[in-house]
């Protein structure tokens, strides 16, 4: 589970440090077990994120089952992608 207070939380990070490797590792660490994956946001064609900011958008990963998948449920999201958004 994870709620909207810890993607907030992620948010301002990502506002702060900046969405690049090194803050995604910064999370790992300080939101442990949260699964964090990165990746640029048109790797994630016809996804709706939960959050969505000007340079990134967080989508929920649901990691219960055998394959990973995509979610909007808080509840059973295991996990969050950092989607980098290139300005064109």
């Amino acid at each position: 589970m994870i709620t909207n207070e810890q993607l907030q939380t992620i948010a301002q990070t990502l506002q702060t440090l900046g969405v690049c490797d090194e803050t995604v590792s910064t999370l790992r660490q300080t939101h442990q077990p949260i699964h964090f994956t990165y990746c640029m946001d048109d790797d994630l064609p016809n996804h709706t994120p939960v959050l969505a900011q000007e340079a990134f958008n967080l989508y929920l990963i649901d990691g219960r089952e055998h394959c990973l998948c995509l979610t909007s449920d808080l509840e059973t999201a295991t996990g969050v992608v950092v989607a980098e958004i290139i300005p064109e």
